[in-house]
């Protein structure tokens, strides 16, 4: 006997909660407008991007980033409202010849901050879009690298230049730091994490807007669609 057709549901959408991300740059420049554009095109509208302009050392990053971390908890407690609180706070910054940098990683460790950072400069990672580099190299010779690969490359990114290549940089990258962990220099010149803060906002952004696909139609029999999910 022919079974008796009934609605089809709808399985309910998987989707994670967006996370509420604070990025705090050091560059006033490079390093916001390339994350601003990663920002709008993947539409992570919960990520923040700030500049640090107390000095752009990593110390003064980290302490921003942990005060930063404590007024949202202060707000949070205030009006009773757990989406104030960041779910991860990043600090972005060079090694350079920056003072106090092992104590700025224990001091972001201790407080849970996450840190993107790259040796000797944010450029490496914006020439990973390009090429593969695995031989130490210095600031000024890496931005005349990025000069060749974007002509007008000054200090500010044009993003529409990099998107399409993001994926690629951020394998370059994984590889990269492979191959550094494996000759027991990481975190040495050259070398990048960028690419791990580039997938937590690609991970919080346009992926999870998408909307459910539509429901099956609901007059059709469980014997034309098929068993129910």
């Amino acid at each position: 006997m022919k079974r008796k057709s009934r609605p089809l549901t709808r399985r309910p959408p998987r989707l994670h909660p967006r996370k509420r991300i604070l990025v705090i740059c050091e560059g006033a420049q490079t390093e916001p407008s390339y994350f601003s554009g990663l920002k709008n095109v993947e539409q992570a509208r919960a990520v923040e991007v700030e500049i640090d302009d107390s000095g752009g050392v990593p110390k003064t990053l980290v302490e921003r980033a942990v005060e930063r971390k404590r007024s949202a908890s202060r707000a949070a407690r205030s009006v009773k409202d757990q989406n104030l609180l960041y779910d991860e706070i990043w600090c972005v910054f060079d090694v350079d010849e920056h003072p106090k940098l092992e104590d700025s990683k224990q001091q972001a460790l201790a407080h849970a901050i996450k840190l993107a950072i790259s040796n000797p400069c944010f450029e490496l990672w914006l020439l990973l879009h390009f090429r593969d580099h695995r031989s130490s190299i210095e600031r000024h010779l890496l931005q005349a690298e990025c000069r060749i690969c974007m002509p007008k490359f000054v200090k500010s990114v044009d993003f529409n230049q990099l998107k399409d290549r993001v994926d690629a940089a951020v394998e370059r990258a994984i590889q990269l730091e492979k191959w550094q962990t494996e000759r027991y220099n990481f975190g040495q010149n050259p070398s990048t994490t960028v690419h791990k803060l580039v997938q937590t906002i690609k991970v919080n952004g346009r992926q999870l807007s998408m909307p459910p696909a539509p429901a099956p139609n609901s007059e059709a029999s469980e014997e034309q669609a098929g068993p129910i999910p």
